[in-house]
This record gives structure tokens, C-alpha cells and sequence, in this order.
């Protein structure tokens, strides 16, 4: 038994004697550190976080409080791209996420936002990699295997199943649900169910929307958005005009009308 006992589920508080822990690496008060973990120069971590054994933290990596991360998990290495020539670029993590076995989180590019930024409360499972310039909002829950690659933005509440991979620069919009195994070519729009390889769209994600305090107007507003969007013959532009037109707006359908009319990839239908 080692003099410093690590309970990462529990929350025991420690630093094990076998963690090699860079001198100007920021460790702030309450952080347990297990064994055999690595944690490199210009490295912070917030109060409270809890990072299990055989961990590798390293660069310019910013971890907020009361984060979990479990063993193998790797934060904070180059950017995967052939562009990236070592400069210096972060990767900045919140509060309360749950990161777990064998995730991989790279830092940004300069090409791209300099940064990849983790926001709060995510839950982010197994194997998932998260690459360089994503940029994931809070309440995000990331099933195992995921794979997103460079420059993805992810919005609160969105739900991504095990196994999809995501191609680079899409947009996926606030409280969707991506079913599994789905290969994600194109923006996804908010409040949407999408799945397949190539993925469609398959209606509101209504359960979702139901389980954030979505009024049944307004998810019945955002019905109509999406049948005229979607489901008429019209072209986009002028089904963004009916919708405009016919619907009184709310924050939630201007969002959606907004995200959609910004798309660069263009929309899954």
C-alpha cells in the first residue's frame, strides 16, 4: 500500500509519490494526482479537479475545477494536423466535466482559433478524441468512440452517439441528438434528431427539448419551422422567409433560423 492512497470516484485528495509533476506546472489547492501520472510545464489545474493514474497532461493546457479525468486519458499533445510546427497554442478545459478512460484532447493551431475549448459539465466517454480548434459548449454528452476531427463547434446540450465520427469545420446545433455510428458530413441544425452514414435528419429532437423545460408552443413553433424548412419544396431561402413570415419569434427560432442561414458547409436534410 502506498503512503498517499488515491480514490478518484470518492474524491480522496493526494498527490501520489509516483506522479512526475513539471516545477512550473500551477496545481491548485485540492487536486488529487494518481499514480504514474505525467504532468508537463505550463500545465494549470483548477481546485478540486481529480486526475487518475497513468495520465498525461502536457503543453499549454488550462483545466478548470472540479474536473474528473480518468486513467490513460492524454490532454493537451500536439495538434494531429500536418500544418501544426510546434507553436504555442492551448487547450482550455472548465469545471465539472467527467472525462474518462483513453480520451485524447489536442490543443488548437494557428491556422485555426489558437485554441480547443472544453466548456462546463460535459460528460465525455471512453475514447472519445476531440482534435485540434473544437470547440465544445456545456452540458455536452460525448458517447464512447466518438471522433471529431479539427475546427467542429458542438452547442449546449447536444447529445453525440458512440461510434460517429465528424467531419471537420461542421457546426452542430444546441440540444440535438446524433443517433450512433452516424458519419456527420454537414452542419447539423439545434433541437434536431440526425443519424446515419451519410446522416439525415429525422424531426425534432422533441424528448430532448421536453427534458430542457421546452414549452409545448414553442416545440410546436419549432415543428412548423422545421416542416417548412425541410419538408416543403420551397428552396432554403425562401423557407427561411415563410417561416419569418408565418411564426411569431422566439430567441430559440431565431437561433435556429440563424445557424442555419450561417452554415458554410451546408445543412444535412
Amino acid at each position: 500500500m502506498s503512503e498517499i492512497d488515491i480514490d478518484i470516484v470518492n474524491g480522496e485528495i493526494g498527490i501520489h509519490p509516483s506522479a512526475i509533476i513539471h516545477p512550473n506546472a500551477e496545481i491548485a489547492e485540492g487536486v488529487s494526482i494518481g499514480p504514474y501520472s505525467i504532468i508537463g510545464r505550463d500545465v494549470k489545474i483548477g481546485k478540486g479537479t481529480r486526475i487518475g493514474p497513468h495520465i498525461v497532461i502536457e503543453g499549454w493546457t488550462e483545466i478548470g475545477e472540479n474536473n474528473i479525468i480518468s486513467q490513460f486519458s492524454s490532454l493537451g499533445g500536439n495538434a494531429q494536423s500536418v500544418k501544426y510546427k510546434g507553436e504555442k497554442t492551448y487547450l482550455r478545459i472548465g469545471n465539472n466535466n467527467l472525462i474518462r478512460e483513453y480520451v485524447t484532447l489536442n490543443r488548437g493551431t494557428v491556422q485555426g482559433r489558437g485554441e480547443t475549448v472544453i466548456g462546463d459539465n460535459n460528460f465525455i466517454m471512453a475514447y472519445a478524441h476531440i482534435a485540434h480548434d473544437c470547440k465544445i459548449g456545456n452540458n455536452v454528452i460525448i458517447a464512447n468512440s466518438v471522433g471529431l476531427a479539427g475546427h467542429i463547434d458542438i452547442d449546449d446540450n447536444a447529445i453525440i452517439g458512440g461510434m460517429t465520427g465528424v467531419h471537420q469545420f461542421v457546426r452542430i446545433g444546441a440540444n440535438t441528438m446524433v443517433g450512433a455510428m452516424s458519419g456527420i458530413p454537414l452542419d447539423i441544425p439545434p433541437y434536431v434528431s440526425a443519424s446515419g452514414n451519410r446522416a439525415s435528419l429525422y424531426g425534432l429532437n422533441v424528448i430532448g427539448l421536453k427534458r430542457q423545460g421546452f414549452s409545448e408552443e414553442l416545440i410546436d413553433d419549432l415543428k412548423l419551422a422545421y416542416k417548412i424548412i425541410f419538408r416543403s419544396k420551397l428552396i432554403l431561402s425562401d423557407a427561411i422567409k415563410k417561416v419569418r413570415g408565418e411564426i411569431v419569434m422566439s430567441k430559440e427560432l431565431e437561433y435556429f433560423l440563424n445557424f442555419i442561414e450561417a452554415s458554410e458547409r451546408g445543412i444535412c436534410r
